[in-house]
């Protein structure tokens, strides 16, 4: 029997409605009844990044607390403890954590036409129950879903993390985040007989012995606290200190962990920088080196310091001449602005594609003032500058609601893979596509998206 793509699409946005993921009112995006196709290449390369992106994160920590001391050159922990409160950066530091990196790991993956480029990392993503539930709803004998599967990773991380077995779990969504509350629902419906639930942080009660919540007027206590939420917003989250002091003394483990450098995206630039290429060389190996340096975009930091006279901007370029003045920039024309100016972190500017400037969709006068308000905001909340990197069309196939008919939109692609680090190692939980339409320069979520799961055609099925 053949399903009509009409019948299919109205399923799927039935299912997410009763999960309480898709919202006229809320949470709406274009629905396919067709999920995005990938090669066994693709697929092949989405499994080797895992690694490489772990070990990204291993060496930009490392080299923070060799600056720190005095190891290696003190201007790299400068830029990433930029606008940081001085007790947060001490807490990260701890000796106890040191060595501590994200649970999660997700890369913004752009599908260019000679590839793959990767514009951001992010080590507190949303999206990963969305696309659990997408990757539950695609479902046909001819096509194999990528990845193993979201909630059962996710788990085996807070195992992982907590060096236990059956850990109760308890995913903390601020306010800030409360736009994910949904996804992180649907999670632990799967998950709750595991011990794994959803709390707001007011819902935490802060005892001698640990953080407990209350279930069914039983004090449960918490094992290990998945962290949804920003560093930025701390000073927001209620019981914040408890929670701090909770995991100083070793009574939680937490993850993310509370390290505000490896939540900055100048740690692109950091990759960049000339002085320190030989340096992440010989610490990531030639294969990884190469292969990153290949996908992460020319990065610069918008440092308003003066250079001396003899002074340039490493690697970026006017029509073949060395810029030295960062006001150089704020004549150039459309075509030479193909580049992002993006909050760096800490900031309610930095996520969500929020103050997120594409200089080539914006007028001239946005551009420098853009240009000018990021440069004044240094050091207090860094910005970055990135080159643009266009996404190949490809089309999409989604049901217009309206009309109840099935229309075709030219887009471009944002991949996003969830890794989950279990025992020092990262797996593949699922992929994420959200196709744009082509015109939009920021790739992201929207009412005008379709999202759907990754999958691979079984030709032996």
């Amino acid at each position: 029997m053949i399903v009509q793509p009409e019948k299919t699409c109205l399923n799927i946005r039935a299912s997410l409605v009763q999960a309480g993921l898709f919202s006229d009112s809320g949470n709406t995006w274009r629905i396919s009844p067709e999920p995005y196709f990938l090669s066994q290449k693709e697929i092949n390369f989405f499994h080797d990044l895992g690694p490489k992106l772990l070990e990204f994160y291993s060496t930009l920590n490392q080299f923070y607390l060799d600056s720190t001391k005095g190891t290696l050159n003190p201007w790299v922990s400068e830029y990433l403890d930029a606008g940081k409160p001085q007790e947060l950066l001490q807490f990260g530091r701890m000796k106890r954590m040191r060595q501590s990196l994200p649970g999660i790991i997700r890369p913004d993956v752009i599908v260019t036409e000679d590839g793959f480029a990767i514009t951001e990392l992010d080590s507190v993503p949303g999206g990963f129950g969305l696309t659990a539930s997408l990757m539950s709803l695609y479902e046909d004998p001819s096509w194999d879903m990528v990845g193993e599967g979201i909630p059962s990773l996710f788990y085996k991380m807070t195992e992982s993390i907590s060096s236990q077995t059956s850990p109760t779990v308890a995913i903390v969504v601020s306010d800030e985040s409360k736009a994910y509350l949904s996804e992180m629902q649907y999670l632990v419906k799967i998950l709750k007989q595991k011990g794994v639930y959803v709390v707001h942080p007011k819902e935490i009660t802060f005892k001698e012995e640990g953080l407990f919540l209350k279930q069914e007027e039983k004090w449960v206590r918490i094992e290990v606290l998945y962290r949804f939420f920003e560093l930025f917003d701390l000073k927001n989250i209620p019981k914040s200190e408890l929670l701090l002091y909770s995991c100083k003394k070793g009574k939680v483990f937490t993850t993310p962990p509370y390290k505000p450098w490896l939540e900055e995206k100048l740690g692109f630039a950091l990759f960049h920088h000339p002085f320190l290429k030989l340096i992440w060389k010989k610490a990531l190996g030639n294969e990884t080196f190469t292969t990153l340096n290949h996908l992460i975009p020319a990065t610069w930091v918008l440092d308003s310091r003066p250079l001396p006279p003899h002074g340039i901007i490493p690697g970026l370029e006017i029509k073949g001449v060395s810029v030295r003045d960062w006001k150089e920039l704020f004549s150039l024309t459309k075509k030479e602005r193909e580049m992002v100016i993006k909050p760096s972190g800490f900031s309610p500017e930095s996520w969500g594609s929020r103050g997120v400037v594409v200089g080539h969709d914006v007028s001239n006068e946005i551009w420098q003032e853009t240009l000018i308000e990021s440069l004044k905001q240094f050091p207090n909340r860094p910005s970055i500058l990135q080159k643009f990197y266009k996404g190949k069309k490809v089309e999409g196939k989604f049901l217009n609601l309206a009309t109840g008919k099935m229309e075709t939109m030219m887009s471009r692609v944002r991949l996003t893979p969830y890794y989950f680090v279990v025992n020092n190692m990262t797996k593949l939980g699922g992929i994420l596509a959200t196709l744009c339409p082509h015109d939009k320069k920021k790739i992201h979520g929207m009412v005008d998206a379709i999202m759907v799961p990754c999958v691979t055609k079984n030709k032996a099925k």
